[in-house]
Parts: C-alpha cells; structure tokens; sequence
C-alpha cells in the first residue's frame, strides 16, 4: 500500500504558493512547511484546518533558515544548532495541530536540507535527534543516508518517490530551484512503476532501484493539480 503527499502551506504574508484548497483531496499526507523556508502562523493554522477538513494526515516539513531562497540553497550548521532549528519549527506546527485536537505523524525536511541529509550521515543524523526527541517518524529516500540513518528508528521510516523531479543514474535526486512542469500521465506511469516494480528513470534513460512507501506531488509544480489528480487514479488500486 502506498500514500500520496505533498508539500504544503508555502504561502507568507500576501503572497501565494500552490492551490492548496485545489490539490488536497488527491492528498493522503500534507507536509506543512513551517517558517524557515515559506510560511507564517496564519499560514500554518490554515493549513492545518484544511488537512483536518479532508482528513489529511499532517508532517512538518522544516528547513534551513532560508526564507530568501526558499530553504533550496545549501548552509553549514552545526549539528546542534541544526537540531534545534529543526525541533523549533516542528514544535511550532505541533502547537497548531494539538489546538485542532490533531497529532504531528512525521517529519520530512525541505529543499536544501533533504538533498544534504541524503548525501552525509551527519546532517541525517542532526535531523533523527530531532525527531527523536519529538517521536515522530521521518521521510526521506531508500538507498541514500535517510535509509541508512533513518531507516532503523523504532517511530518509523517512510520511503518516498518524487513524480515530478529527476533522478541522477547513482539514484541522488536533483533538486531545483524552480519546478518545471511535467507530462502527468508520464509521472503517473513513473509512480506506479516505482510503486509495484521498485524501479525509477533517471535522466539519462537508465533504470534505478526505488522503494516508494510514499509518492510525493509538489504544490508548486506548474499544472500540480492535474498532476496530482492523475498519480491518483494511477495508483489507486494500491492507495493505503
């Protein structure tokens, strides 16, 4: 069985990221972003009102303190002071979520920090305290530091595929600054492959080992709702 997430509440302030309100009921999971990259306390309780209306489950999606560049450029932080950037977002969804009598279901970090988690064991490691300390699972990717770090922790570990990014052919995601649109059919093929087969298309055409527990859909993907809708009714026969 499998679950489809998406990340979410990126608006600040006036201004807007994602249809939210449109692509949530192809959603199983929300990863709420929480500050550091995109968000704002109105922001937050919104979204968390509106994963509690369609019954989404809901996971904080913390980043470096990067607002500028929307948490997708690289920083050095020590291992320390990372956990706490990451306790102190997660802790502020957790207070917006405990208000609507709902329960923090995981973490999966953003951008910048995802990639370098996947790549150094040490960041990996700085991220699992964190969770650790609030008993929560974490997302990330099989095959990479996530799996080898995360993939153990008694809370849980939850396998994730990208349907609208590329894959390198060693298996590493390319993450961008901007998302570009994708044919939806194509990531719909591509997520049930990864689903039932086990198995992406990196960039250059070649076949690498995937493991998808969840499929992910980003909101600020250009035509996100459509995408969405069709990954949905592709992998509907294996949906949790």
């Amino acid at each position: 069985m499998v679950a489809i997430n998406c990340d979410m509440g990126e608006a600040y302030g006036i201004y807007r990221c994602g249809d939210d309100e449109a692509i949530i009921p192809y959603l199983d999971m929300a990863n709420v972003a929480c500050g550091f990259h995109a968000s704002d306390p109105s922001v937050m309780q919104r979204t968390v009102r509106l994963a509690k209306r369609h019954g989404v489950a809901v996971g904080a999606h913390p980043s470096y303190p990067d607002l500028q560049g929307f948490g997708r450029r690289a920083m050095s932080m020590d291992p320390e002071e990372l956990t706490a950037a990451v306790i102190y977002q997660a802790g502020a969804l957790s207070g917006f979520l405990a208000a609507e009598g709902m329960e923090l279901a995981y973490i999966k970090v953003h951008g910048a920090l995802y990639g370098q988690a996947a790549r150094d064991r040490d960041v990996a490691a700085a991220v699992a305290a964190a969770a650790d300390a609030l008993d929560t699972p974490l997302m990330g990717m099989a095959n990479t530091a996530h799996e080898e770090v995360w993939g153990d922790r008694p809370q849980g570990f939850y396998a994730e595929y990208y349907t609208d990014l590329e894959y390198r052919p060693d298996g590493s995601l390319i993450i961008t600054r901007e998302h570009t649109a994708v044919d939806p059919e194509v990531a719909a093929t591509g997520a049930v492959r990864a689903v039932t087969e086990n198995v992406a298309v990196a960039n250059d055409g070649s076949e690498i080992p995937m493991r998808a527990d969840v499929v992910c859909v980003h909101s600020d993907t250009p035509g996100a709702v459509e995408l969405a809708a069709a990954v949905r009714a592709a992998l509907n026969p294996y949906l949790s």
